[in-house]
């Protein structure tokens, strides 16, 4: 039974995952904007619902820290039967029957003085809480930047495409052009046709290579976005600044900007603080522990009983005295009584205990357990001060490798733009003289074979430089999409 319960869960829960996936993709309608992704990306990203759930956490830990602050109250109440030979807890005789017994309490109890650990432990878990929203928010900002390459990747490839079909068509025209030759009988050298033909095949091979390759990235994009891949999506025309400049700050100064920026440094820094907060806590084991309580306490029994004095008779009793030789019995007034049970209400009333205490509790040895606690607490703090160190460490060392990709992106750009410049006009002058047989097709397609291998490595070294530039962006805060 158990095991089918278990099937069923699984089969529901993939069932709902695949609803909300499929609902998700189908709201993406005929056009996927950028927005549009980051949005999905964020909802479906898992370590971003980790990162909430985490935060949710630290929320209710911080919350139940400040509600220590509350005196603590409890109420009790028992009830239970007894048969057989048992004390009467009234009279304190054993009787021989079922008694019906219950005990009710309600007590208060309030920490006055606490060696302020309730107060440090508030401050520590509203550092945690905090600590933790910047990290929901820097798992955040990093889907954005995947996103944002990633959608920047299917941009570029498309690109990539349109440069590739535009170098096809130029080859296409000639082919047509010496295939008409061909068919006139003008064609003089057969093998520049052949030639053509080769390069055109060469051509529509790259033009699918392109192709998987704008799909690989369409796939990729929707694997981050956590959704079915929709292959009819269309993708918005990003206005995308492909002119290249040198970046305007250095490393240093973009390091310094992101200490100030990025929330892992915030949460990192403040998690040293929650740590330092934790020492305190520790240490406040230390001190007396001072505390005011008051308890109200009543019972019942159902063997309680009372006697309710009645009517008074003359009684001749065992007694006499002798008068004048003769005994005389001694008659005595006898008051009468009858036996009632206590109602409930009126032991509920009558049994109630009130105490009032004032506590002092002093810590003189505990198993160590106070000092340790100290070593313990010392010891995160000096973990969470090597790990802000190692995030400090880590995040200088990505803006300088950034930064330095960056610079030969630059150079790159450069050095493509100056090439393309060269080909394209030696590309202009031997496809003139090919046109008037001057050259022959090896030549020409030599030149031609520059001039688009020089066109493409341009577009990728412009399209990895908006690359580079997302992310000197993100390091300094100013990532906009």
């Amino acid at each position: 039974m158990k095991k089918k319960i278990s099937v069923l869960f699984i089969i529901v829960f993939v069932a709902v995952s695949t609803a909300i996936s499929q609902n998700a993709a189908m709201a993406i309608g005929d056009v996927l904007t950028l927005r549009q992704a980051i949005d999905i990306a964020t909802k479906n990203n898992l370590q971003v619902e980790l990162n909430d759930i985490s935060s949710q956490q630290a929320q209710v830990n911080r919350n139940q820290a400040q509600e220590y602050l509350l005196p603590s109250i409890n109420a009790s109440g028992s009830q239970g039967i007894s048969s057989g030979r048992s004390l009467n807890p009234y009279t304190y005789q054993y009787v021989n029957s079922q008694i019906s017994t219950g005990n009710y309490s309600i007590s208060g109890n309030l920490v006055l003085f606490q060696g302020l650990q309730t107060q440090n432990y508030i401050k520590q878990t509203g550092l945690i809480y905090n600590a933790s929203k910047f990290d929901l928010e820097q798992q955040k900002q990093n889907i954005t930047l995947t996103i944002i390459l990633q959608y920047l990747q299917v941009v570029s490839s498309q690109d990539l495409l349109d440069i590739q079909r535009a170098q096809a068509d130029v080859d296409k025209k000639q082919l047509d052009r010496l295939d008409l030759q061909n068919r006139d009988g003008a064609l003089l050298d057969l093998s520049a046709l052949s030639d053509l033909q080769g390069a055109y095949a060469t051509d529509l091979s790259n033009i699918a290579i392109s192709i998987n390759n704008l799909e690989s990235a369409k796939i990729s994009l929707f694997q981050f976005m956590n959704v079915p891949y929709k292959r009819d999506a269309q993708y918005e025309k990003m206005s995308v600044d492909l002119q290249v400049a040198d970046y305007s700050t250095n490393p240093d100064s973009i390091y310094q900007v992101a200490l100030n920026t990025l929330p892992s440094i915030k949460s990192a820094d403040l998690r040293i603080k929650a740590a330092q907060k934790g020492v305190a806590v520790a240490r406040g084991v230390y001190y007396p522990t001072l505390s005011v309580g008051s308890s109200i306490y009543t019972n019942y029994s159902n063997a309680a009983t009372a006697s309710i004095p009645g009517s008074i008779s003359n009684v001749t009793t065992q007694d006499f005295v002798t008068v004048g030789g003769s005994n005389y019995s001694v008659i005595s007034p006898e008051q009468s009584f009858t036996t009632k049970n206590i109602s409930f209400g009126d032991q509920f009333n009558n049994n109630k205990y009130t105490q009032f205490y004032l506590q002092l509790s002093i810590p003189i040895l505990n198993q160590l357990r106070a000092r340790n606690g100290v070593k313990l607490a010392k010891i995160g703090l000096e973990n969470a001060r090597y790990n802000a160190v190692s995030i400090k460490l880590g995040l200088q060392q990505s803006v300088e490798q950034a930064y330095q990709n960056l610079v030969s992106a630059n150079g790159q750009v450069k050095a493509d733009k100056d090439a393309v410049v060269g080909y394209a006009e030696s590309f202009r002058i031997k496809e003139i003289k090919f046109n008037e047989g001057v050259i022959t097709s090896d030549i020409y397609l030599q030149a031609k074979n520059r001039i688009d291998a020089a066109n493409v490595s341009l577009a990728i070294a412009r399209y990895n430089y908006v690359f580079r530039s997302k992310i000197l962006d993100y390091y300094e805060g100013k990532l906009t999409y």
